[in-house]
């Protein structure tokens, strides 16, 4: 790719970062007249419409979004490879993209985050909340937090902490339906379920018991939520028992307005990574992060 190849998709990259010609043009230390030319002749190569334009500002399309996820991939290589060549470590700078699970996400992550900008001021944040999986590659985020083991072996995972599932429900719950003791006696008794946001369904519940991991669906689903807090909120309604993250639960285990049941039935903890594409070289942003996400050691805490 020739230089000027180049300043074209730094040119398309920035427009659609910043969604007009005129904020780009301010970043770049040019005119909105000369990126809208690049980005025209670009088109003009790809054979693809890249923007959807009005009188105040530019939109992706589709090809323009797969594009720009490429582009960021391409960007951060070259900031890479300058440093790797010039044998110093570029101080962390630009947008980070980060997508998180929602409680997880706001609780624990971005606490380090935000300690992480204030240390570095001129690295940007750019968070994704969201309790589902997406693509990294595609949608260009540096990095994401994923809970569970993980089936994506494109993927480079570094350990960062634990997820402890707890069955909990209200003080009047228990006393109108009575404390279970014991997982079979669960089958009586009213659940709020958590609804998978891929799939739709209810996220059965998880126990040990004796070394051996069970599964069963959810009994006699009053509530079907998809986020924890809100499930958290249910349970300690009165409305059943719910199984969530014990990071969720705990304000109110320690308020006694839910307690935990079956404590002794606790499935093996899951562990929580983060993560990253494999096969590319990391721009200092995403190393510091890295660095300041599998610092913490700290399974189970918020905060």
């Amino acid at each position: 790719m020739s230089m000027h190849g180049l300043q074209q998709y730094v040119a398309f990259a920035e427009t659609a970062r910043h969604g007009s010609f005129a904020a780009a043009a301010r970043t770049l230390g040019t005119v909105p007249s000369a990126l809208a030319k690049a980005v025209a002749r670009l088109e003009v190569e790809l054979g693809v419409r890249l923007f959807h334009r009005t009188t105040r500002q530019v939109t992706l399309t589709a090809d323009g979004e797969r594009l720009y996820a490429q582009c960021l991939r391409l960007l951060a290589e070259v900031e890479a490879l300058k440093a790797q060549a010039s044998g110093t470590r570029l101080e962390p700078a630009g947008t980070l993209r980060v997508d998180l699970p929602i409680f997880y996400g706001k609780h624990v992550v971005m606490p380090v985050l935000a300690r992480l900008v204030q240390r570095c001021p001129d690295l940007r944040l750019d968070v994704r909340l969201q309790d589902g999986y997406v693509d990294l590659v595609q949608e260009g985020i540096d990095l994401a937090v994923r809970v569970g083991h993980l089936d994506d072996s494109s993927l480079v995972a570094r350990p960062m902490d634990e997820q402890q599932l707890v069955l909990c429900a209200s003080p009047p719950y228990l006393a109108a339906h009575g404390t279970p003791t014991d997982v079979a006696a669960l089958a009586s008794h009213r659940a709020i379920a958590f609804r998978m946001p891929t799939s739709g369904r209810h996220r059965p519940w998880q126990f040990l018991e004796g070394s051996v991991a069970v599964e069963m669906a959810p009994p006699n689903v009053v509530a079907r939520v998809n986020d924890g807090e809100g499930m958290v909120e249910a349970a300690r309604l009165g409305l059943g028992l719910c199984q969530v993250p014990d990071y969720m639960a705990a304000a109110a285990l320690a308020r006694g307005e839910l307690v935990e049941v079956l404590a002794d039935r606790r499935p093996a903890p899951m562990p929580i990574s983060v993560v990253h594409a494999g096969g590319r070289l990391l721009p200092a942003r995403v190393r510091v992060a890295l660095d300041a996400l599998t610092a913490l050691h700290t399974p189970g805490a918020v905060g």
